[in-house]
């Protein structure tokens, strides 16, 4: 197979294309959108909230169609990722999982809601080892066992951190088909692992996709069996729990996608050059300086929230911690997240998509195995980069940040608005807040425009 374009823009914008007004009124029009959006829901008034559900997915009953297809598809990918060519473009195994799975499925889940549970190869392996005579025959006892407190969220935290680090730190590496294979098989062993000692509560907490797609599910329109009501966010009316881990897995949906826009500017470009050293030259040392950088990152935008969450609470006359503040207001911050997620996103997608019609007709990359498929599904199909304008990425980019965060605006003004002392408190409550909506917005703003702006 003749390689083509491979994963063709990364996540990068095409051809330069000029800002229509300066970047200063750009940004500060985002701001204005955000602030108008505040004055038009302020006057509204809302009945209580009611308390709050477990924070875990509703699971509907095991599939065994959808086990069957989704565990053959996992161990088909496998095989492919192993056997298969490795370069990239030629492969389906790269496409199909950073492509697919990291970027497209989040992205459905976040606009119709958790549609995943019955295709999920990994919670299913789980369902399937979860069985008392296997425990029995392998562990002595028919009996789970507890999940720990302390442990909350922390294994999908880490598993999420360590997926992120591999699509932006370590991507070279880490997209090589064979590589990404071997991943899977020992998430997959790992998951099948946990789900056999700990049962229903691997799958809860610890299951990386399960977590990622139904913390997702929440913002889209239908519920699919899980809690809140039926319509956009009607999933982040029950909130999140206030484990410290739950509230690191929800900035972390933020916080990575926000350091692949840094990673793109020119400001971090340079800095990488001029750091002592080059570290552009050492590449291991490259790599460690960008995964202390996101960790940095991400303490760094926990504690501002955190600390702003904490003034709206203290404002709001209620009495609650830091850790409190910052989990009653973490649904807010779900719909940015994911409008920044889109938005950066979308030319990447739209464009490497094109990518599958070739690969169905070679999975494997080789002329040994090709199908013989039809135009698109031969390798005389070439990804068109230009088929939408860069304009088109640009405005819709924009409209669906400035959306995004009017949402966090609405959801922020309910939740301070049904906790706070009385009226006059919970009204001045929100002050805090909204600065660090504004302040988020434009940041978001700026990084959007920066690769746009300057060619980049």
């Amino acid at each position: 197979m003749t390689p083509t374009s491979g994963l063709v823009l990364a996540h990068a914008f095409g051809k330069r294309y000029e800002l229509p007004i300066p970047l200063l009124a750009f940004v500060l029009g985002g701001a204005a959108v955000v602030l108008v959006s505040f004055l038009l829901v302020r006057p509204r008034r809302l009945r209580p909230e009611g308390e709050r559900s477990a924070d875990v997915p509703d699971f509907r009953r095991l599939s065994p169609v959808g086990a069957a297809v989704s565990v053959g598809g996992l161990v088909l990918g496998i095989l492919a990722g192993v056997a298969g060519s490795q370069q990239v473009a030629e492969n389906i195994l790269p496409t199909l999982f950073w492509l697919i799975a990291w970027i497209a499925v989040p992205l459905s889940c976040g606009l119709v809601g958790d549609w995943t549970q019955p295709i999920n190869p990994f919670a299913n392996l789980a369902r399937l080892a979860d069985r008392p005579g296997l425990r029995e025959a392998l562990l002595g006892g028919p009996e789970v066992l507890p999940w720990p407190d302390w442990l909350g969220w922390w294994p999908a935290v880490v598993l999420f951190f360590l997926t992120a680090c591999g699509e932006l730190i370590f991507n070279l590496t880490l997209t090589v088909p064979a590589t990404t294979a071997v991943a899977l098989m020992a998430y997959a062993i790992l998951s099948a692992t946990s789900g056999l000692v700990f049962g229903r509560s691997w799958v809860e907490r610890g299951e990386l996709f399960t977590v990622l797609y139904s913390t997702w599910g929440r913002l889209g329109f239908f519920r699919f069996g899980a809690r809140g009501r039926r319509g956009f966010a009607g999933g982040l009316e029950p909130g999140f729990s206030e484990h410290p881990s739950r509230i690191a897995f929800v900035l972390l949906l933020l916080i990575s996608v926000n350091f692949d826009g840094l990673l793109a500017t020119p400001g971090w470009i340079r800095l990488e050059h001029v750091f002592p050293g080059s570290l552009v030259l050492h590449p291991q040392r490259l790599e460690a300086f960008r995964t202390i950088s996101l960790l940095v990152l991400g303490m760094t935008i926990a504690l501002v929230f955190g600390a702003f969450a904490a003034a709206a609470t203290k404002v709001g006359r209620r009495a609650a911690g830091f850790r409190a503040s910052l989990a009653g207001l973490l649904p807010s911050l779900l719909p940015i997240a994911f409008g920044y997620l889109f938005a950066h996103n979308i030319e990447y997608l739209l464009v490497n998509a094109q990518l599958l019609a070739p690969l169905v007709g070679n999975p494997l990359g080789t002329s040994s195995w090709a199908l013989h498929l039809p135009y698109p599904f031969n390798d005389t199909f070439e990804p068109s980069h230009t088929f939408l304008p860069s304009a088109f990425y640009w405005y819709f980019s924009v409209v669906v940040i400035v959306t995004a965060h009017v949402g966090a605006v609405v959801l922020a003004h309910r939740h301070l608005q049904t906790v706070s002392a009385d009226e006059r408190h919970a009204r001045r409550a929100e002050y805090p807040w909204l600065v660090a909506m504004i302040g988020y917005t434009m940041l978001s703003l700026w990084l959007l425009a920066q690769p746009l702006a300057t060619g980049g």
